[in-house]
């Protein structure tokens, strides 16, 4: 009797499992049918590879892949949509896998109004040039698509608010004053010197005979020095000049361009940033104004902004624990009276003379 049941039980194991392994078949051969239903349907164009904003979109960028015919929508270019899609210029940067729509694209390049790069200044934006040195690029490490901080060093002095000069004034000695009749009272001033007037100065107490002498100034005001970073996470539309829409004729198609403008294209010396338009005004003004800018290099992923504090002498000296230097008996040989930076080896300019 209890064989028989062990039996039984076995019975309905093999039974169990049977139906198990039948149901598993069943799923099996019902995939292929399921994915027949999903590759049914159209194939449409995403973008197979990083296409930068007002690129000229070409084939080998573009790459196909089909959605269920219901998914389409009417923006989407179908792969017999080939020629409305290849050279026409990507309106945003598409990342690679991107789906294109007709509104990521515009117009052909003999369609579009203005230069070809206008349409690389994304809206709300502006493009303003500068001028630029190797140092102010971070040794060109700076080019096209970097972020940058912008940073801007500028000298300030004192002056007369009245007559707009630097102080200190230069002083006059009045010689008469008299009524000539009845017209206006005149003051005759003659400078102390003709040749270099007298500076300005002030009454002080010496301090050994405790007597009053009249101090000038031994030379001009010095500027005082203050750089700040005025932009921050500012991206470089080109570094360099743009290429002109019209190419130079050359007379000579066998002639090599000079040791100089070879020298002139390795060398940018302009950068054009994108910045916001009450921003390129400022730039401007820094430009114009006679303030040195220069740049340094972010990473494109770092979006945070700190509050930077102006450097100046006083900042520097606190901030970085500077102590100024005693009088000492004794004094380095040769003098020194202005810091030099070394001079590079490329920055010396061989420049071959011509034939």
């Amino acid at each position: 009797m209890r064989r028989g049941r062990i039996f039984i039980f076995l019975i309905l194991i093999v039974i169990v499992g049977i139906v198990v392994l039948g149901f598993g078949l069943g799923l099996f051969n019902q995939s292929p049918q399921i994915t027949a239903t999903e590759v049914a349907g159209v194939r449409v164009y995403y973008a197979e590879q990083n296409i930068p904003q007002g690129t000229i979109i070409t084939e080998e960028m573009l790459g196909t892949f089909s959605i269920p015919t219901e998914n389409e929508v009417e923006v989407m270019f179908r792969e017999d949509e080939k020629a409305n899609l290849v050279n026409q210029r990507a309106r945003f940067t598409l990342e690679p896998g991107t789906l294109i729509t007709t509104s990521m694209v515009g117009a052909a390049p003999g369609d579009l109004s203005g230069p070809a790069w206008a349409v690389q200044v994304p809206s709300s934006k502006v493009a303003v040039a500068i001028p630029t040195s190797r140092l102010a690029t971070a040794a060109y490490g700076v080019n096209d698509g970097a972020h940058v901080n912008v940073i801007a060093c500028m000298t300030f002095v004192d002056v007369d608010p009245a007559y707009q000069t630097v102080l200190p004034n230069y002083v006059s000695v009045m010689r008469d004053v008299y009524f000539p009749g009845e017209d206006r009272p005149y003051i005759s001033l003659d400078p102390l010197t003709a040749e270099l007037p007298a500076r300005q100065g002030r009454v002080e107490l010496d301090p050994t005979f405790q007597k009053p002498i009249y101090t000038v100034p031994s030379e001009l005001q010095r500027p005082r020095l203050v750089c700040q970073m005025i932009l921050q996470d500012v991206v470089v539309l080109n570094l360099g000049n743009f290429q002109l829409q019209a190419p130079i004729p050359v007379t000579d198609p066998n002639a090599t361009p000079s040791a100089t403008q070879t020298q002139q294209e390795a060398t940018p010396d302009i950068i054009t940033l994108l910045v916001d338009p009450q921003d390129s005004i400022s730039l401007n003004y820094f430009v114009y104004s006679g303030a040195v800018i220069s740049m340094t290099l972010r990473n494109p992923n770092d979006i945070s902004r700190i509050e930077a504090q102006s450097a100046t002498l006083t900042y520097l000296l606190t901030q970085y624990n500077i102590s100024l230097p005693s009088k000492l008996p004794y004094a380095q040989q040769l003098r020194l009276d202005v810091l030099a930076p070394p001079l590079l080896p490329n920055d010396i300019i061989n420049v071959q003379p011509q034939q």
